[in-house]
């Protein structure tokens, strides 16, 4: 039966989660060159037109109507002409179906706007246009389906993975994606030589804090009621934010000897990546940890990716997403509470083994699939254009190459 209050407050949460787009737009637009501002700006747009129609069309069908093999769904959902008003959602009994639909749209959009972070400065935009619908049909809807979807064979009716809010799903996923694509991409003109720097550190700062705002609907909304787990989930997701916002800076005063506003605001996010695929799982001291710990690991991931590998993942997409997805997913297996999931799950500070060696099982086959269809994807995507821009185009700046229009019109000084 559907729940009057349940329903205001999920679409309330899918509110702030589409709020998250908006904001890793403006997140990415300040790290990024000042030459490439319009352009990570519209690779994240690009999303929030092109996504959301593609998921009414055919991607909520396909990662939750039918079953075909535990990999896929079915399109008898297609454009959403199967579901009614009054449907209720098969998935939450107290929700109308389209609050669910309306809700999930938010996972798969927030995830190719992730991964744009990865090429940034270097890919033609229309390339990145026939990725991102290629990839959304080859890699996300599928692995969606795997983990989230009725009879998906990784998630709880198959091998019994858990991801509360999208480690796996989301993070993971973009941020191996990310990773792939930029290796086939090839880095940045001077990428050893000249200085990279965030163009606008206020830009990060309030991309920030529109991420921090609206991820309470991402992880509040994952417990489709508005109940005492809510209540829970504020909680471990502001835990292992505030954690992990320490850890960036302890490490920044210590290396740098001066903390960093940017770093604090990667560390916050990656607190955020952390404990979204637990949040409903582990007690709130454990989130601390969770936090934590992500922020350190992450932190020394970017070091090895940028200057020990020399891969110019030019906004940290693994670094942060990828290692704190793969941390978080594996941090369910060992904090999540029987008591607090309800008898899901049990991790093993609490006895059990099994759940950890679950998340270990398809945290790996979820890196596998991102990497092998992100390949793919890369492929059809050159099939219809060049993938990069040319060195001439690159040099003056992708805003006035891709899309003839300035960040800022009126600057005539030195690029940086």
């Amino acid at each position: 039966m559907i729940n009057g209050s349940d329903t205001a407050f999920m679409l309330i949460a899918t509110a702030l989660a589409f709020m998250m787009t908006p904001g890793m737009a403006f997140f990415y637009c300040g790290l990024g060159r000042r030459k490439n501002a319009v352009n990570n700006l519209m690779a994240v747009v690009f999303s929030m037109g092109a996504v959301v129609a593609l998921w009414i069309a055919a991607g909520y069908s396909l990662t939750y109507s039918g079953n075909a093999f535990g990999v896929i769904g079915s399109l008898r959902d297609a454009g959403l002409a199967g579901i009614a008003l009054t449907d209720v959602s098969p998935y939450a009994e107290n929700l109308p179906a389209l609050v669910f639909v309306a809700f999930q749209m938010m996972f798969a959009l927030i995830t190719p706007a992730i991964l744009s972070g990865a090429v940034a400065g270097r890919m033609k935009f229309r390339a990145w246009c026939v990725f991102v619908v290629f990839w959304s049909l080859i890699v996300y809807y599928p692995l969606a389906h795997m983990i989230w979807g009725a009879g998906g064979i990784l998630g709880a009716t198959g091998l019994g993975a858990v991801d509360f809010a999208g480690g796996s799903v989301v993070h993971v996923n973009a941020g191996v994606s990310g990773l792939v694509l930029c290796i086939m991409l090839g880095r940045r003109n001077g990428y050893e030589r000249l200085s990279h720097r965030a163009h606008n550190v206020p830009f990060v700062a309030l991309g920030m804090a529109l991420l921090w705002f609206g991820w309470f609907g991402f992880n509040t909304g994952s417990a489709l009621a508005a109940n005492a787990l809510t209540s829970h989930v504020v909680m471990t997701t502001f835990a292992s934010a505030a954690s992990g916002l320490l850890a960036w800076m302890l490490i920044d005063a210590c290396r740098e000897d001066r903390p960093t506003l940017i770093g604090s605001c990667t560390g916050a996010i990656v607190g955020l990546v952390a404990i979204t695929p637990c949040a409903g799982f582990v007690p709130v001291w454990a989130a601390l940890v969770i936090g934590f710990v992500g922020g350190i690991l992450s932190y020394y991931t970017v070091v090895l990716i940028k200057e020990r590998l020399r891969i110019d993942d030019a906004l940290d997409v693994f670094g942060c997403h990828g290692a704190g997805g793969i941390w978080g997913s594996l941090a369910a297996g060992i904090f999540a509470s029987p008591e607090i999931s309800g008898g899901l799950c049990t991790g093993l500070v609490y006895g059990g083994t099994r759940q950890l060696w679950v998340q270990l099982v398809v945290t790996g086959i979820a890196i596998l699939f991102a990497a092998s269809g992100t390949i793919i994807c890369v492929s059809i995507a050159r099939s219809f254009t060049q993938l990069r821009v040319g060195k001439r185009d690159e040099l003056a700046g992708l805003d006035a190459a891709q899309h003839g229009e300035m960040a800022y019109p009126s600057f005539t000084g030195l690029d940086r």
